[in-house]
């Protein structure tokens, strides 16, 4: 991971670990090297991370991690205070998206919370040039499927969950979503 990769990625963690102040245990769905649950883990917070590119951190105290694809290959039927999907939603093929939103409702707790971030549409061109200069690897960057953050509300809604928060950040490239589960 480049330089920018990285700055790119912790500017998105720092928007989201606002939102997850209280919480006991999270499920960080594409935790990649488990670069938000060693956040988590310095804020006394426990959980689960979850991969199928799964990197091996060292040792995180109070996480779990698993590699393999959400939610299928998760233990057990524990259940979560937050799930967060950094930089995820947008990967998952159109057809399982639904599936997803749905698998996040059944493993969350009662008030549970996601705090996801999608990119904006105009971030592929950038992140397409940035690549072609070697200043980003660009992670995955055909697995976008052209999607548009504007789905993301109707698709959680869609499950019954309410939108606590959408703001943009990263300059308007980026956006947070905050949802509550409501049953």
């Amino acid at each position: 991971m480049k330089w920018l990769d990285r700055l790119i990625r912790d500017w998105r963690i720092r928007e989201a670990l606002v939102h997850l102040g209280g919480v006991g245990c999270v499920l960080d769905v594409g935790c990649g090297d488990g670069a938000l649950c060693r956040s988590l883990a310095s804020r006394g917070v426990a959980g689960v991370g979850i991969d199928f590119r799964l990197v091996i951190p060292t040792e995180v105290t109070g996480f779990e991690f698993v590699a393999g694809k959400f939610p299928d290959a998760l233990p057990n039927g524990e259940l979560f205070d937050a799930i967060t999907m950094l930089a995820v939603l947008e990967h998952v093929p159109e057809g399982q998206k639904l599936d997803w939103v749905r698998a996040c409702e059944a493993r969350l707790g009662e008030s549970g919370v996601v705090v996801l971030t999608v990119p904006s549409p105009r971030v592929d061109a950038i992140l397409a040039a940035l690549r072609f200069f070697r200043l980003v690897d660009g992670m995955a960057l055909e697995e976008h499927h052209g999607f548009d953050p504007s789905e993301v509300v109707p698709l959680f809604e869609s499950v019954g969950f309410q939108r606590v928060l959408h703001k943009s950040f990263q300059f308007g490239l980026n956006n947070l979503f905050v949802f509550r589960k409501t049953t």
